[in-house]
């Protein structure tokens, strides 16, 4: 899977653009200004977006082609992303160290999904925000993104039971419009929640 996604963004195009995501642009007003983290991130547009608007960023892969872009995003923008490459179970950040954690459609496999949570909400300080965007199980019926295994796509009630000790603002499913460079486009069905650490 790391072959693909480093061929993926291998590419000379951004895979999803290098315009934020617009339910990150939305709701990032609600999250205090601090030191945040960026999941599985990719080609930074979202890390890079954070820290125009203030925020201590750091953001993380495990695709070493992920960095070198949003590295370069990063510079043409005149922003500082801090920006590494691990993979997400050996991640080496502090315990609550983080103000807020923003997930955008970070789909792990089912076989370490839960784990992964777990780790990555360790990360968060009480009272911590989560801002989190996936496709939902749905997403099978259309081809606008996305994993192709039902596992790794997501329901309500798998992200409350893998979000454990979270209060939840507002989690909903709807079908939105995607148009997010050339991988993302079209109609999609999509799982959305902003909620704090307890």
């Amino acid at each position: 899977m790391k072959d693909f996604w480093n061929t993926r963004y291998a590419e000379t195009d951004f895979a999803y653009g290098k315009n934020p995501n617009q339910f990150l642009v939305s709701h990032l007003d609600k999250i205090p200004k601090g030191k945040i983290l960026f999941v599985a991130e990719g080609e930074g547009r979202n890390a890079v977006f954070a820290a125009q608007n203030g925020f201590e960023v750091h953001a993380f892969d495990y695709s070493e082609a992920a960095k070198v872009k949003a590295d370069a995003l990063a510079k043409e923008k005149e922003v500082t992303v801090s920006f590494s490459v691990f993979d997400v179970l050996e991640n080496p950040y502090e315990k609550e160290s983080f103000d807020a954690i923003i997930f955008i459609f970070a789909h792990f496999p089912i076989s370490i999904r839960k784990e992964a949570h777990n780790k990555l909400l360790h990360l968060l300080k009480p009272n911590g925000v989560i801002l989190f965007e996936a496709f939902a199980k749905d997403q099978l019926k259309f081809n606008s993104g996305g994993p192709k295994e039902e596992a790794m796509l997501f329901s309500e009630i798998e992200i409350k039971d893998e979000f454990q000790y979270v209060t939840f603002e507002f989690i909903d499913t709807k079908i939105v419009n995607l148009d997010e460079g050339p991988y993302h486009q079209g109609d999609a069905s999509i799982i959305r929640f902003i909620g704090k650490k307890y």
